[in-house]
């Protein structure tokens, strides 16, 4: 005895090839900063050079954001008079 089973049923709709003329809103990105994967991909992979230059990327990205939250900070005191 042969069982079959059922086929889907096609999509009544068909998927637009055309691309929108919408832009979506995406926020601006930079560099992504080397967060704990990154870090400990580094040290898993076992690669003084590439350990280092992630050690040092890391310290300048918390130095830049030291820097930033200071300002984030006065303008919220001067915000919040």
């Amino acid at each position: 005895m042969e069982v079959l089973m059922p086929t889907r049923k096609a999509a009544g709709k068909k998927a637009s090839t055309k691309k929108s003329s919408k832009v979506a809103a995406r926020p601006e990105t930079g560099a992504v900063p080397p967060y704990g994967e990154a870090i400990r991909g580094a040290i898993a992979r076992g690669d003084v050079q590439e350990m280092k230059n992630t050690a040092a990327s890391a310290r300048k990205w918390v130095t830049d954001v030291q820097s930033v939250l200071k300002q984030l900070d006065g303008a919220i005191k001067k915000a919040g008079k």
